[in-house]
């Protein structure tokens, strides 16, 4: 019987190095592949010693309006000064290029290293990034793009999973019973569509890069709109109370240099954690068939894991709950 290959199984060394140089670049190395599971990204030098980011998205997961959406979002951004990697362009204006049935798009590196969030000064440098390209966000809209809508996107995130072949059958009726309360209860606490703004929409460490309290963004793969604090909370760690408060209070002092935040989103947080739980684990169940997955992820198919991850749902369900009794 045939087994089907993995498109992603078809980008060897070569391949990459021939895409970059279809565009009229020459590359004196091997291309480095670089930690990303959703897409294919490489870091490659060329012959004047630039160092390029060259990303091949992953087929079928988006279309090619949306992904010119993400370009075109940053070259606005990278015109308005905000620190990100804006894709390269050719002679005719194109950012989204072609080679041997994938679609890539090359942009230069960002240098610099992950923020750390017990540092103050980094957590002021981090909202002011985030409010800078927020203000830039909110002068436009996606008409592409996705909106985050917790009903639908929590719809197909369960399905994915209980269409898996993981979950024995009391699992299935603990999960089913968890999600559908957690979906109940963050449809009530969602947001009018209006109050979106264009985000970056996975703001989480991987994500920025800097150096002397100089941070960029990158990969705004997910960018969608969103409320603004999306692009928030995953920054907010401390598990004790002044902890919180101290890294809340300087994100949103840098985030206020360039616009103002509407603090009543703060509600918003841990449904937008509930929500992250659950469309992580169906994410990992979406790509299975990708063989990078297995290999990073070998426990998803092991009945524990879903054990833990129903207790840790039914966890996040009672924070809600307490959440909600805390301002009655």
């Amino acid at each position: 019987m045939e087994t089907s290959i993995h498109p992603f199984a078809r980008l060897e060394p070569a391949r990459v190095v021939a895409a970059v140089e279809s565009l009229g670049f020459w590359l004196p190395g091997e291309p480095f592949a670089l930690n990303s599971y959703e897409n294919r990204v490489y870091l490659v030098h060329d012959d004047e010693r630039r160092r390029w980011v060259v990303k091949f998205y992953r087929p079928g997961r988006w279309s090619d309006a949306q992904i010119q959406e993400e370009h075109d979002f940053l070259a606005e951004l990278e015109a308005a000064d905000v620190a990100v990697a804006a894709p390269w362009r050719d002679e005719q204006g194109v950012s989204l290029h072609r080679a041997e049935g994938f679609r890539f798009a090359l942009y230069p590196q960002l240098p610099g290293q992950a923020p750390e969030l017990e540092n103050p000064a980094h957590l002021f440098a981090l909202g002011e990034v985030i409010g800078a390209m927020h203000a830039v966000g909110e002068s436009g809209r996606f008409a592409h793009r996705r909106t985050l809508n917790l009903d639908d996107m929590l719809a197909e995130a369960c399905d994915g999973v209980l269409s898996s072949p993981w979950l024995d059958q009391r699992q299935r009726r603990a999960y089913t019973r968890v999600t559908d309360s957690l979906r109940s209860a963050l449809v009530d606490r969602g947001w009018a569509p209006e109050r979106s703004i264009r985000v970056h929409g996975d703001c989480h460490l991987g994500n920025m890069l800097g150096r002397d309290e100089v941070f960029g963004l990158v990969d705004f793969d997910d960018c969608l709109m969103a409320p603004a604090v999306q692009d928030i909370w995953m920054l907010l760690t401390g598990q004790e109370e002044g902890e919180w408060q101290m890294q809340l209070s300087e994100v949103i002092e840098g985030y206020e240099q360039h616009r103002d935040f509407d603090r009543s989103e703060l509600a918003l947080i841990e449904p937008l954690r509930a929500f992250r739980l659950i469309r992580h684990s169906a994410w990992l169940v979406a790509r299975w068939e990708d063989p990078a997955f297995p290999v990073a992820f070998p426990w998803l198919a092991d009945a524990g894991y879903w054990d833990d991850h129903i207790r840790q749902l039914e966890q996040q369900r009672r924070v809600l709950d307490a959440a909600v009794s805390g301002q009655a």
